[in-house]
């Protein structure tokens, strides 16, 4: 399986990298994601649950970032596994700059097996790209410049809620094209 894209983020390439490698906005970015640990500056497992087709499982994988360009590119090889099927595949990610903003283009290939392979190939394409586009408008709404700034008001004014009301409010920012990809597939 094949799968290509691009997604235009509102803010600069190294913002963008360095959220694609922060294990707190991949977690709270990728759909149905329950856990999602860095084990080294290199590797990375996530566990997601997920509908595809009549299945609903629970997906482990296993990212490792391979050919690091900082702030550029990388490619990503892994591999899941869960009760239905099993996937592995590589993910090269591209950053590119386009008048302030940054160009995201993934190409991820990626083989499939087990009991989910027999859903299709048209079926798990849609799943995919229809959690591909997910993934992206968190992870923009997340990084983009807009998104900062109101969090920022946010804090401001639950900081003084906390304040007057003196309540404790937790207030965390967990949150990635290939990844989100190979960890379900």
């Amino acid at each position: 399986m094949k799968l290509t894209g691009s997604y235009k983020i509102p803010t600069d390439k190294q913002s963008v990298w360095e959220a694609l490698n922060n294990p707190e906005i991949l977690e709270k970015c990728i759909p149905g994601c329950e856990e999602f640990k860095k084990n080294s500056d290199t590797s990375f497992t996530a566990t997601a649950t997920n509908k595809i087709g009549p299945f609903n499982a629970s997906f482990t994988g296993d990212v490792e970032l391979q050919d690091l360009n900082p702030p550029h590119s990388y490619k990503l090889v892994g591999q899941g596994n869960s009760p239905v099927g099993f996937a592995s595949g590589e993910a090269k990610v591209t950053l590119t700059e386009d008048a302030g903003h940054t160009v995201l283009t993934y190409d991820v290939e990626a083989n499939v097996g087990g009991k989910i392979a027999q859903v299709g190939s048209r079926l798990i394409d849609m799943t995919a790209k229809k959690m591909a586009d997910i993934f992206f408008g968190k992870f923009s709404e997340t990084i983009s410049p807009q998104s900062q700034t109101s969090q920022s008001t946010t804090k401001t004014s639950v900081e003084k809620k906390v304040f007057n009301k003196k309540l404790i409010y937790a207030f965390a920012t967990l949150v990635s094209v290939g990844l989100i990809l190979l960890a379900f597939f």
